[in-house]
């Protein structure tokens, strides 16, 4: 169906008048409808005719990657066992250890904190 066929069916409606509204309408709506019928009906055809592709397998699965620990709960963590192991570092022996050992805890624990926040960057991020 054309535009110039819906102007068309537009300007009888408004010429004829009230009394035709209903015949127009109706022979409209026909001619619409038996438009979307032929077009349903080609398009069925064409599938009928293209060859139907053979059915692939799903692709597998992508591989499940470990679950990895949010650098929260690593920074929490390393404070938790942070506290213990200084008590023990500056306290416990015949010989305490004192600030020096202290410090080597604590540094230790800041460089694994660091390390494992750098594995967690994704590689565009890193320079």
């Amino acid at each position: 169906m054309s535009a110039g066929e819906l102007r068309a069916a537009a300007e009888t409606h408004k010429e004829l008048g009230a009394e035709y509204r209903d015949a127009v309408l109706e022979s409209f709506v026909e001619r619409v409808g038996r438009e979307i019928d032929a077009r349903v009906d080609a398009r069925l055809a064409q599938a009928a005719v293209r060859p139907m592709a053979p059915q692939q397998a799903p692709p597998p699965p992508a591989p499940r990657q470990p679950k990895q620990f949010s650098p929260l709960a690593m920074a929490l963590g390393s404070i938790t066992l942070g506290i213990p192991i200084t008590a023990l570092v500056v306290a416990a022996g015949t010989q305490p250890v004192g600030f020096w050992g202290l410090l080597v805890v604590w540094i230790a624990i800041a460089v694994i904190n660091v390390a494992y926040a750098a594995k967690l960057r994704p590689p565009g991020d890193r320079q």
